[in-house]
């Protein structure tokens, strides 16, 4: 089962230092019943690109919890067992869990496929967005509108020898 992790950039830097993604229980996104009920397409691509975009979201959480961290959304695209990773039952139709798994145990960030992470132009709107977040989970139309603008930004596809250099360890 393919799985899209939310980090920020140090969060990257750090599994990248330790090798994994996450240990004991951590959240992630993925193509659920929910999501597919949600989002109407039998398309898997479809699917998978709305899953992402789940995790995209929950990157610019991380991002409106750490002040600190460069205004770039990150998600790590990785396959999990099937048994690894599952949605809770209780959640599936809240709209704020659509996609959200929890996957059980250690991952090995050598699993990954990709890394999904904004462009540097990307970091006003995304940085706007993150200021924005609660009061458009308040239901502030115009801070809404802030968050949606930085979905404006398509998460580019780096290839996992590529973490050096987005975390600032490449040569």
């Amino acid at each position: 089962m393919r799985v899209y992790v939310p980090l920020t950039l140090p969060g990257l830097a750090e599994a990248y230092k330790t090798g994994e993604l996450g240990s004991g229980s951590f959240v992630a996104y993925a193509v659920t019943p929910a999501l597919r009920e949600w989002y109407l397409s039998d398309d898997i691509e479809e699917l998978e690109y709305a899953a992402l975009n789940r995790a995209a979201l929950a990157s610019l959480r991380l991002l409106a919890a750490d002040a600190e961290a460069p205004r770039r959304r990150v998600v790590v695209a990785v396959d999990v067992a099937d048994g690894a990773a599952s949605a809770d039952p209780d959640r599936g139709l809240d709209p704020a869990a659509l996609g959200e798994v929890r996957v059980k145990g250690t991952v090995a960030l050598a699993k990954a496929a990709a890394v999904h992470v904004d462009l540097g132009d990307a970091e006003a709107d995304v940085a706007a967005a993150a200021e924005a977040l609660e009061a458009a989970d308040r239901g502030d139309d115009d801070a809404q509108f802030v968050v949606d603008g930085a979905e404006d930004h398509e998460l580019l596809w780096y290839a996992t020898q590529e973490i050096p250099n987005l975390v600032g360890l490449g040569d």
